[in-house]
């Protein structure tokens, strides 16, 4: 009994300490916390000073998502033998001057994408890589600073695919207006004089016209997270069948010096794409289709990888 007691003694006594231990460590611990926050405040007041000295900044981040597989006598799904795979790359790149009286932003953005699906019991099935996604964009913006926040400017800016039908359509935007930089990661673009040129094989569908062009560009770092958003509207004066709009989002997280987790997706609205592949490249198409009959449907896309920062 006595051996019994003492035991019970040394154990209750035990996870006396242990409790004691653990409230003094987290004690210890939550001044430590307002420390290192106090030091990243200090950080990125620092950070915030060096990006607007004058000079060029120039960077990029991209991701890289990709996987192959191959199954034999899986008669458990429609297609039993089989390899597929599916590679696709992203890149954010910029080259930003700042000046005292003028600043000069130059950004592009690309993203690519390739999948197979080889039946190996179909010998006429098609077992190469194939286009999947394709999206190129670059721009180039130039103001002259009425004030720390307020410019006059001038816009360029070009999209396209480049893998298939480059240029058909292609997309240049030139005009000139006002732009807003309420912080240094936000560049708003306001431009009510824009020409919208539109290029294209199918000219009874793309057409060009005046209009208002609008973007938005916000480009942030915040320790091992950078992400960048780029919104880029235009809106044809002529008509709403001829406006559109991008929305291009991306995330980079850094786990391993420049290794990290990535993440892209956009969204597109475009009523002359959509009716171009209603008459031209549908499954079923129908020459017949005219902005009025079709359904505008919201085009979006994403890719998810490994990520890179250079």
């Amino acid at each position: 009994m006595k051996k019994l007691f003492f035991a019970i003694i040394a154990c209750f006594a035990l996870s006396t300490v242990t409790a004691q231990t653990e409230e003094e460590l987290k004690a210890q611990i939550a001044p430590k916390k307002d420390s290192i926050a106090a030091i990243q405040k200090r950080v990125d007041a620092l950070q915030a000073k060096l990006d607007a000295l004058p000079g060029w900044k120039v960077g990029a981040f991209g991701t890289i998502g990709g996987s192959i597989s191959e199954f034999n006598n899986w008669f458990a799904q429609g297609i039993p033998n089989n390899s597929s795979g599916n590679i696709g790359f992203t890149v954010n790149a910029f080259a930003n001057l700042q000046e005292e009286k003028f600043f000069w932003r130059n950004s592009a953005n690309l993203n690519l994408a390739w999948v197979k699906l080889d039946d190996k019991d179909d010998p006429t099935d098609n077992d190469s890589f194939r286009q999947a996604t394709d999206v190129f964009n670059i721009s180039s913006l130039y103001g002259r600073k009425l004030s720390e926040k307020f410019a006059i400017s001038a816009l360029a800016e070009y999209r396209t695919t480049l893998l298939s039908n480059f240029n058909d359509p292609g997309y240049l935007d030139l005009g000139v207006g006002a732009t807003w930089t309420p912080i240094s990661d936000l560049v708003v673009v306001i431009h009510p004089l824009n020409y919208n040129f539109v290029f294209s094989s199918e000219d009874t569908i793309f057409e060009s016209s005046m209009g208002a062009k609008i973007v938005a560009d916000y480009t942030k770092q915040i320790g091992a997270v950078s992400f960048k958003s780029n919104l880029s509207l235009f809106q044809s004066y002529e008509s709403s069948d001829l406006s559109n709009w991008t929305w291009i989002n991306s995330f980079s997280y850094t786990l391993w010096k420049m290794i990290g987790v990535g993440f892209d997706f956009g969204l597109r609205n475009n009523r002359q794409e959509t009716l171009n592949y209603i008459v031209n490249n549908a499954p079923t198409p129908n020459p017949d289709a005219t902005f009025d009959t079709i359904d505008n449907e919201l085009q979006t896309y994403w890719t998810l990888g490994l990520s890179y920062k250079f």
